[in-house]
């Protein structure tokens, strides 16, 4: 039997304000533990929450960057459990009206060997409070509870179940990740616990409507242990399925020592909540012209800004979808290409995808620490596509310029003269190594000439080599045919 499998996600945002939610606690990551919990997070007699403005406005700004309704009125209420970090013994979520309604996600991912596009709807995006962290590693035998996170402001949104692999869903989450990134309502930062995802997973008859029975693999904080999680998952229930056993919708948990996922609690449905309106929290009014500031404070999209780099650029799609993959990324490359021209914009691209990325990725190093500035670059395109260097050996500058770490506005310059890497241009220099190459090589002269043209590539090399490599190869091709034609 063939199966599809069913995919939706659920992701906890960090919201970046200053403070929590409903109290006026820091929310400074890595503080001693019970440090940051007031009694308003610990809901003590006599105390009042109180909603944090900027955490709606960043709700708000995500709404509007996913296209969604803005609900002109919302309702905080009450979500009741017991768990040992829950210290209210409830959380103060959002459950019949949440803020943010409806919405879209679209995002690129790549399928047998080429680049595919989904669009992704979104159900809802509400805001709630965070529960408080269980540590069991550095107690033997005993758990601890640090309560600092109760009360930290997240917004959580939920997709549609519209992905069918894993594939889908690790470039829907890198999407949403990098759009709450961009807009600044998260800093993005999955080892802290600032980007959290649960992914419900299940599978199905091919051509089945019903969904299957589904089971969410909770708090998954990196896209690798997530696309591995649900190749798992999926596999358990085909495998448990096809062996005559029942999926039973459950809480699952990724262990990543063991490539497996392990029943956490059996899972719960909204009425076993006991969801009812927060007596002390009054219906949450958003008017419109609280929204229209807030769109008018909006950053260019991620989407308006690929089709403004394909359009003015004349970048193709898949560049520009690399390219604003982060804010980081784009406003560098916008940069380069200010200080390069926009007829270097495709090399621009190259470059950025290329040995930038490459070194990025093998230092460790995120763009906003490179050591070489957008107008370094930019220097450096100038000097290959003026000739005054080849692209190999832009390569051997570059690698020169990321380790110099200078703030030398003309470290590109300065290091080809130390280097001694500027092509030979000069006409008569050139001419006369391509006369010495050419009498030297009268075998490849007379293939050429016989009609045998990837001869003339023996010619280049020849000549390339003569010069030491410092010739300009593009002046050297063309005296080269300029004299055989002769």
């Amino acid at each position: 039997m063939q199966w599809e499998v069913v995919i939706g996600l659920e992701n906890h945002v960090q919201l970046t304000t200053n403070s929590k939610i409903f109290s006026g606690s820091s929310i400074r990551f890595g503080a001693e533990p019970n440090t940051q919990a007031s009694p308003v997070d610990l809901a003590l007699p006599g105390v009042l929450p109180v909603l944090n403005r900027g955490a709606v406005e960043r709700a708000i700004r995500f709404g509007l960057a996913v296209g969604a309704k803005i609900a002109p009125q919302s309702v905080f209420a009450r979500k009741n459990y017991f768990y040992p970090d829950l210290p209210k013994g409830y959380q103060i979520s959002q459950f019949e009206d949440p803020v943010v309604q409806g919405g879209t996600i679209s995002f690129a991912y790549e399928k047998d060997g080429k680049l595919e596009t989904k669009t992704v709807n979104l159900t809802r995006a509400h805001l709630e409070e965070d529960a408080g962290k269980s540590l069991h590693e550095d107690y033997a035998g005993m758990s601890g509870i640090d309560l600092n996170r109760a009360g930290t402001p997240l917004l959580e949104i939920v997709s549609e179940p519209e992905m069918r692999s894993a594939a889908e869903a690790v470039a829907y989450a890198k999407a949403l990740h990098s759009l709450v990134v961009w807009l600044g309502v998260c800093d993005g930062n999955m080892q802290e616990g600032s980007f959290r995802c649960d992914v419900n997973v299940s599978v199905r008859p091919m051509g089945q409507k019903e969904f299957g029975t589904r089971c969410e693999i909770k708090n998954l904080n990196s896209f690798r242990f997530m696309e591995e999680a649900i190749h798992y998952e999926v596999r358990r229930q085909i495998e448990l399925i096809e062996d005559g056993g029942k999926v039973i919708q459950a809480t699952r948990l990724w262990d990543p020592d063991k490539k497996e996922t392990r029943s956490m609690r059996t899972k719960e449905d909204a009425q076993d909540y006991r969801y009812f309106p927060d007596p002390d929290l009054p219906p949450l009014v958003i008017g419109q012209d609280w929204i229209e500031r807030i769109r008018g404070e909006m950053p260019e999209l991620p989407g308006a800004l690929r089709a403004r780099f394909t359009g003015e650029y004349g970048l193709p799609e898949y560049d520009s979808l690399v390219l604003t993959s982060s804010k980081a990324m784009a406003t560098y490359y916008e940069a380069v290409v200010a200080a390069a021209g926009k007829e270097n914009a495709k090399a621009a691209a190259n470059w950025m995808m290329g040995d930038v990325s490459s070194t990025l990725n093998r230092e460790g190093v995120e763009l906003d620490d490179s050591p070489v500035s957008a107008a370094q670059l930019a220097l450096l395109l100038k000097r290959i596509a003026d000739g005054t260097i080849s692209n190999k050996a832009g390569k051997e500058v570059f690698a020169a310029m990321w380790e110099a770490r200078s703030d030398d506005a003309n470290l590109a310059d300065t290091v080809i003269e130390q280097k001694g890497l500027k092509q030979i241009s000069d006409t008569g220099a050139l001419e006369a190594i391509v006369d010495e190459v050419l009498a030297a090589n009268a075998k490849s002269v007379e293939q050429y000439r016989a009609g045998k043209e990837a001869a003339i590539n023996a010619l280049i090399g020849q000549a390339m080599k003569a010069s030491k490599g410092k010739a300009n190869p593009a002046q050297v091709t063309e005296l080269l045919k300029k004299k055989l034609a002769g």
